[in-house]
């Protein structure tokens, strides 16, 4: 289990879950991403920025 840090919502989190994956809250479908597994702390993942080929 984790808490959403945009909402707090508990979040269950799947067996085999890795730091650095990404997971959608199911609560406020913010997109998170695990910063650490033990113990399991979740923060909003960074937005990927437009490639304009440069």
């Amino acid at each position: 289990m984790a808490l959403c840090s945009v909402c707090d919502a508990d979040i269950s989190l799947p067996k085999g879950t890795v730091q650095g994956e990404l997971i959608e809250c199911p609560e406020c479908g913010s997109e998170l991403e695990v910063v650490s597994t033990n113990p399991f702390v979740l923060d909003v993942a960074p937005q990927e920025e437009e490639d304009w080929g440069q």
